[in-house]
Parts: C-alpha cells; sequence; structure tokens
C-alpha cells in the first residue's frame, strides 16, 4: 500500500431465514506482496447444492489465481477478466455432471501495493467506493430491473421492491458468456471505503444509509450493523447476505 494508508477491513455472511447458505466471499491479502487485496462475493443460484457448487468455484479460482497473481508483472484487469472466465468455464463444466444449473455473480475488487483499484462484476452482486460518506461510484447490476432504471422507466426505489428484482440478464454459468464490466480508481485515499456485498443485503438499504454506516463505524461495527438491519427489515423473509468492506485510513504521525 501506498505510504500514509493503512488497510482495514471485515467481512460478514448470513444465511438469511433461507434453509442453506449459497453466499460466499473471500477477503484476502497476497501472500508475496503487501498491500495487494483482493475481496470476492458471489451469489450462488440453481437448487440446493448447485448454487453452492457455482459460489465455491469463484472462490476456488480466485484463491488459485491470486496465488499467481504479480502486480509488478500482471494486469490486474486482465487478471479479473480471467478470474469471470474461469469461474464461468468450471461452473458450466459443474452442470454437466450435475441435476442442477449452477450459476452465480460474481463481484470482485482488487487492491495494488501503489493503491490503484481495479474491480469486476457479473450480475447484481454489487461494489460501491464511498469517500467518507459519499458515493464516488458503484457498478450497475445486470438485470432486468437494472435496465428499467437505465432507460427512466423505474425509479432506484421502484426497483428494489419491483417483482422481477431477481431476473438477471448475465451471470457464471448461463449459456452465454458472462458480462465482465470492469472499473479502475487510479488512486485510493484516506477516507476511502470499498464494500462489495450480494443483494441479500443491497436491497435493505438506501445509498447514503450505507455511507453512513461505513462513513461513522469501523469495518467490523459496519459490518455487524448491517447485517444486522438487513436482517431486520427482511422481517423474516430475508436471502443469504454477504459483505466485504476495505477501509483505507490515513496513518497517524
Amino acid at each position: 500500500m501506498a505510504k500514509g494508508f493503512r488497510i482495514t477491513a471485515a467481512t460478514g455472511l448470513h444465511k438469511g431465514d433461507r434453509d442453506y447458505q449459497q453466499d460466499q466471499l473471500a477477503l484476502i491479502g497476497h501472500p508475496r506482496f503487501p498491500g495487494c487485496v483482493l475481496g470476492v462475493v458471489a451469489d450462488g443460484m440453481g437448487g440446493r447444492s448447485g448454487g453452492r457448487k457455482a459460489s465455491d468455484q469463484v472462490m476456488l479460482t480466485a484463491r488459485q489465481l491470486f496465488e499467481r497473481y504479480s502486480p509488478e508483472q500482471d494486469d490486474a484487469a486482465h487478471f479479473l477478466r480471467r478470474l469471470v472466465q474461469e469461474a464461468h468455464t468450471v461452473i458450466r463444466l459443474t452442470a454437466i455432471s450435475a441435476e442442477e444449473e449452477p450459476h452465480s455473480t460474481l463481484a470482485a475488487f482488487l487492491i495494488n501495493p501503489g493503491g490503484d483499484c481495479h474491480w469486476v462484476h457479473a450480475g447484481d452482486s454489487r461494489i460501491y467506493h464511498f469517500h467518507g460518506s459519499e458515493l464516488v461510484h458503484r457498478t450497475l447490476d445486470h438485470s432486468y430491473v437494472q435496465a428499467l432504471v437505465s432507460r427512466g422507466e423505474l425509479s432506484e426505489a421502484q426497483a428494489r421492491d419491483h417483482p422481477q428484482s431477481n431476473i438477471l440478464l448475465g451471470c457464471l454459468g448461463a449459456d452465454e458468456d458472462p458480462p465482465a464490466d470492469l472499473h479502475f480508481i487510479p488512486q485510493l485515499r484516506p477516507g476511502d471505503t470499498l464494500l462489495a456485498c450480494s443483494d441479500g443485503l443491497w436491497h435493505y438499504f438506501e445509498t447514503s444509509e450505507l455511507g453512513s454506516a461505513l462513513a461513522t463505524l469501523s469495518p467490523r461495527e459496519a459490518s455487524e450493523h448491517l447485517v444486522e438491519k438487513a436482517r431486520s427489515r427482511a422481517k423474516g423473509a430475508g436471502d443469504n447476505l454477504s459483505l466485504v468492506v476495505v477501509k483505507l485510513e490515513a496513518l497517524m504521525d
């Protein structure tokens, strides 16, 4: 990490009111390059075991590729595109030998030691970049309702409660190649926070609420607060939920 920065981080995972957990996440520090961090969230779909197989394959692929990644030699955007494509291929191979149809979303961000950040996503798991409590940028879901929002036919609030909000237009494991939308942050700054999360979490919050919680609480406190609040607002009908929070803080003299 660039001089003057320190990273604090936390994760949260809850099965909600479902009988089984299909969300998976990872927050990995590189074994050879201090300050190089990978965060991944995957929301599996496709029957009880199919969805979990898919999200597990995303995590396994991410860990294997990250172990071989070198921020000094490798292109981060290429690494993330490869993560999407290889995980998709493995999930498709799993489907051949299974009765289920395993699918998964993917949202992953990679922070290099110099402080630049790249991310990729496929499906409706999201990544948010906040500075303080203000949103800098977030992913746009590959979903039916996001397409309606983008065309001005629905508001963000209407989209959250739309009966077809779970219809995805792209994900890993589908017949078509998955989308792999990339984003680049040239330099993270003290006060920046990255949040990757599944729809089981973001569905219950306005963006401003997320920003406020992340700005005022530590990553661990924010993670616990957001999980608890999402569980309360789900009123006994909550999906699996997962989140990875990484916060950049200035080093004190």
